[in-house]
């Protein structure tokens, strides 16, 4: 990622974000072009937003997809996950281009954003009050990891027998699912013998 060489306010950023005809993501002051994504991506991007949308239909929480922005007040940040899940009232109230209160964040890796993704982003979505689930899903094999904040402390969750457990919205999801027609990486179902 290569940063403006200069500050910009948070309200220059959406002042210009708003015109802009690619997106750019905020970090203190300075602003990053993001580049499109690969077909995985896309492809991987759709399943979660059509999984998780059609598991929160009956519920007040949204799913939303890459077009909309995640404010982080205390780490003054601007970003664009690849899907989010907020039940907040005033995130689902306002026609911002933006919210505040996220529950779940998902970003699928890409090569360039991959250590970005899991080191300085995270600590600074760490700074978000309503945050409970951080999840990282890989693009080039069928790989996640998951950060679940119990009793004030992030804890890496380990995916069992192939299955993702969102525990802050109790929905459950097989990889099989997750990577659906995702050229070269759906997994194979896992066969289990009865004894």
């Amino acid at each position: 990622m290569i940063a403006t060489p200069f500050y910009l306010s948070p309200e220059d950023y959406l002042e210009g974000e708003r015109v802009s005809p690619i997106k750019h993501e905020y970090r203190r002051g300075h602003v990053y072009a993001m580049t499109g994504a690969k077909k995985p991506h896309v492809i991987i991007t759709a399943n979660l937003t059509r999984i998780l949308g059609n598991h929160l239909e009956a519920s007040p929480c949204i799913v939303m997809a890459s077009d909309i922005k995640v404010r982080l007040q205390a780490a003054d940040c601007y970003y664009y996950p690849d899907a989010v899940v907020t039940c907040h009232p005033e995130d689902l109230a306002t026609t911002e281009d933006f919210i505040y209160y996220p529950k779940l964040v998902i970003e699928v890796l890409s090569k360039s954003t991959a250590s970005f993704d899991r080191g300085e982003k995270f600590m600074d979505y760490q700074t978000c009050p309503t945050l409970e689930e951080y999840v990282l899903v890989s693009q080039t094999h069928s790989e996640v990891l998951h950060y679940v904040l119990r009793n004030g402390s992030w804890i890496q969750e380990e995916s069992v027998d192939q299955q993702l457990h969102f525990s802050s919205i109790d929905c459950t999801c097989s990889f099989t699912d997750l990577y659906r027609k995702v050229p070269g990486l759906e997994p194979e179902p896992i066969d289990v013998i009865d004894d």
